[in-house]
């Protein structure tokens, strides 16, 4: 069930740039010891979380057990081709599993290290380079946003008219803030509102950018011109803002977003297979993405297909780096963003963060606007308020989301809990895979509660 522990660096599941270097001897007649060839290579080997038997962090294996042949009956039955699940407790993965095929057609068995897309999960990973300009004294999150991007200083809105014909655009009664755009109360949908005309004939309808030959900043500049759905501050409108968010940290840093998440989140962390394009050498591990049929199979989606079907992650114009939905990843990678996060900001001796400002981040700002029972919505990810309003295993405090693809994280910081969970289905019909991964997480917990926070209460 767990994997050892990767001892020396593997050429197929890393980059050019994790391949070990060649190693000059001493002298022609006396090489160097294999423990000092060992110690030269520690840098390079892969940076996973480390690894303990479930029972070690207060998990059952015969229960773990369930979730695998779960998962392991969705892609026998044909409503899934494949995933990957990692779960770590207590800062160690004590469940790393591969399902099915990264590739049905050619029969390439899903791998661990396989690549994802992982669309709005893009957004915590923006949401976080935010805060780390806020504690930078950058930028302040309840400022609005035309301090920093001029397009929106002035912004409207689409008001349908009471007779139902149409709709007239009235001026915003107050500026969008940054809060605004990190909550999704901004008003700002995916251009299907009230106004869908004006943003169909600009062009910016939908989540999918990676075959867009132009930066973000000319779409989010025309953007801001169009007129939103609703009040800033009125009602939770899922939609651009982190988009618009990434805009502003390429105003405000003075580098592109890539560059921004690369240097100062992925290469700290150590998520070495985290890109808004993918290198061509890691071609071979990108999951091919499926579409659920209305008979409850699957198929392939279209190549490229846009929002459907495989993008332009590989091929495309990389031009376009979304801040709201263009990155893929590994579920190595994604998990050691979250156990930072977990960790209050901090990750093997590198601190993004305070712990004040993850707390910030994973309060409820915006109550009964976000309109899900039990929950409420940070800065960048969904909260749990009340455990039995929303009936669902889990914990008060716990924090997370997913992306258009089918996948989905959580963290649990009363269990000390990462979830991740990568799959390609996209649409994904009408699947339970999500709501049974969750309660066969829970279920395999069977030490009581926490160390640190204690029996739920």
């Amino acid at each position: 069930m767990i994997p050892e522990l990767t001892t020396l660096p593997d050429p197929q599941r890393h980059g050019e740039h994790d391949r070990m270097r060649p190693i000059r001897r001493a002298s022609p007649f006396r090489p160097l010891p294999l423990l000092l060839l060992l110690l030269l290579a520690q840098p390079l080997l892969a940076q996973d979380l480390p690894r303990a038997r479930p029972e070690d962090v207060g998990m059952s294996s015969e229960r773990l057990e369930r979730l695998t042949a779960t998962f392991n009956r969705y892609v026998a039955d044909g409503q899934l081709a494949g995933g990957v699940v990692l779960i770590a407790r207590r800062g160690k993965v004590a469940y790393f599993e591969a399902f099915g095929m990264r590739d049905r057609e050619a029969r390439a068995p899903m791998t661990t290290d396989a690549i994802f897309r992982i669309a709005s999960q893009t957004k915590a990973l923006v949401s976080v380079a935010v805060m780390m300009l806020q504690e930078e004294g950058k930028l302040a999150i309840n400022s609005p946003v035309g301090m920093y991007l001029p397009e929106f200083q002035k912004t409207t809105v689409a008001v349908r008219r009471a007779d139902g014909d149409g709709y007239d655009v009235v001026p915003a009664r107050r500026p969008i803030t940054i809060r605004d755009l990190l909550t999704h109360t901004a008003g700002i949908g995916y251009g299907y509102g009230i106004a869908r005309d004006r943003w169909a004939e600009a062009g910016i309808q939908g989540w999918y950018f990676a075959d867009r030959d132009e930066p973000m900043a000319a779409v989010v500049q025309r953007m801001a011109a169009l007129p939103f759905d609703a009040q800033p501050g009125e009602r939770f409108v899922y939609g651009y803002a982190t988009d618009i968010l990434g805009v502003l940290v390429e105003r405000v840093s003075g580098v592109s977003l890539d560059e921004f998440l690369r240097t100062r989140i992925f290469e700290p962390l150590k998520m070495r297979d985290t890109h808004f394009f993918l290198p061509p050498s890691k071609r071979d591990r990108l999951a091919v993405v499926y579409s659920a049929r209305e008979d409850g199979g699957i198929e392939r989606a279209p190549d490229p297909g846009g929002m459907v079907g495989q993008g332009a992650y590989v091929d495309g114009p990389r031009k376009a780096f979304s801040g709201g939905a263009g990155l893929v990843s590994t579920a190595s990678d994604y998990a050691r963003f979250l156990q930072m996060l977990l960790n209050g900001g901090e990750l093997d001796g590198v601190r993004l963060l305070s712990p004040k400002t993850v707390e910030l981040m994973t309060a409820d700002h915006i109550g009964e606007r976000y309109g899900r029972p039990g929950e409420g919505f940070g800065l960048g990810f969904s909260v749990v308020k009340d455990l039995g309003a929303r009936g669902l295993p889990g914990s008060v405090g716990e924090f997370g989301w997913g992306g258009a693809y089918h996948s989905h994280y959580w963290v649990d910081p009363r269990e000390e809990l990462v979830v991740v969970y990568l799959t390609q289905l996209n649409p994904a019909g009408t699947i339970d895979d999500h709501a049974k991964l969750r309660a066969l997480v829970y279920q395999a917990i069977v030490d009581g509660g926490s160390r640190a926070g204690g029996p739920a209460t």
